[in-house]
């Protein structure tokens, strides 16, 4: 295809977000003339290095003066002849809208939100840049219906929704399974995972109180920690909480691992805590996995599981709630085994990462 595509994202992170800019530029990369612009000193240009991806790394502009930036960025799309600007971070919308005026080839603009929208964007500010947007990509339905109501319409540019798709795993043996489970002490235990950062938003403390009432109730149970924490302070206050209950058997830390889907297949259910996760990808994954899951019914959660078939809800911060979902799973093997199958089919089915890069593609490059 001739279109030139650029992939903006100057995010300092490396979470879902950044990852999926990373993977659709990867499927991206072969199909259209591909130009990608990182932060030089955020943590997605390594992850771009590796995936052996080029970029264009740049500094990441003051907020308040990103006339440099943009004009460094205006004439990148006027060298490479830019069709489309694709943007994920919400924080770079000034940057790219800016970018766009100042070119002379006056790309599309095209933004995939991922994050919710909470309040009106009347203001003169906000209506200036949605003005200059040609389309944005909602996560979710839910997100989409955020953006109609927030978004004056007499500048709103056209709302789709497109789900991220997660890629089929590597499956592993049972032999790989049970040297996963006695490298991280998991015995014969139940077990409960949760692949996030460590951070309170994310939830583990909820996860955590649900194990303590397991426990009390005579039930076998672990939690396995996967995810690098954000503070040491809060991690420690998190294991003197444990140490305190008495649980510190029973909660493992794993820290950054690169081999999240193998430590996925050792585990009984896979919970999403958060009190409201836009999407969900750690669900998907597990879906793809053959493993069970349970998320709380706000959010992405809601338009991912079919409570009771492909997966659980549980009450959002409820952690009474969380540990009657886990126990129900802990005591009922045969449809614990059926909630799996059924997850695999509707992840397999929904949101599987091909189709939907091709989603993508077909959109960029329709512009």
């Amino acid at each position: 295809m001739n279109q030139h595509i650029l992939q903006l994202c100057l995010s300092p992170d490396l979470g879902g977000l950044e990852l999926y800019a990373l993977r659709l530029s990867t499927f991206l990369a072969p199909e259209v003339n591909l130009t990608c612009i990182v932060s030089e000193a955020g943590r997605l240009k390594g992850a771009f290095d590796k995936a052996g991806v080029p970029c264009i790394p740049i500094r990441k502009p003051p907020k308040l003066w990103p006339f440099h930036a943009a004009r460094i960025i205006a004439g990148i799309i006027d060298e490479e002849d830019i069709d489309v600007i694709h943007i994920h971070w919400t924080k770079d919308i000034p940057l790219a809208v800016l970018a766009k005026l100042l070119s002379r080839k006056k790309p599309k603009l095209v933004q995939s939100r991922h994050m919710t929208m909470t309040r009106f964007k009347g203001d003169v500010y906000h209506k200036f840049l949605y003005k200059h947007m040609d389309m944005m990509i909602a996560v979710t339905r839910q997100v989409q219906e955020q953006i109609e109501a927030y978004v004056p319409a007499d500048v709103r540019p056209n709302v789709e929704t497109h789900y991220i798709g997660a890629k089929t795993p590597q499956p592993i043996d049972e032999g790989q399974k049970q040297a996963l489970r006695a490298q991280y002490a998991l015995g014969t235990s139940f077990t409960v995972g949760v692949v996030a950062r460590i951070e309170e938003g994310k939830g583990q403390y909820l996860l955590i109180d649900a194990i303590k009432q397991l426990k009390k109730q005579g039930m076998d149970v672990k939690a396995l920690l996967v995810g690098d924490a954000m503070t040491d302070l809060y991690l420690e206050d998190l294991k003197a909480g444990l140490k305190r209950d008495g649980l510190e058997s029973n909660i493992v830390f794993t820290g950054f691992i690169t081999n999240v889907q193998e430590l996925m297949q050792t585990c009984d259910v896979v919970v999403l805590p958060p009190e409201e996760e836009t999407f969900g990808m750690v669900l998907i994954e597990a879906m793809k996995c053959g493993v069970p899951v349970i998320g709380s019914n706000r959010g992405g959660p809601l338009e991912i599981i079919e409570d009771g078939r492909s997966g659980l809800l549980f009450e959002s911060l409820d952690s009474r709630d969380l540990a009657d979902k886990i126990g129900y799973l802990y005591t009922h093997g045969e449809e614990r085994d059926q909630m799996a199958r059924e997850g695999c089919k509707r992840a397999s089915d929904c949101f599987d990462e091909e189709a939907q890069f091709q989603e993508m593609l077909d959109v960029l490059t329709s512009m």
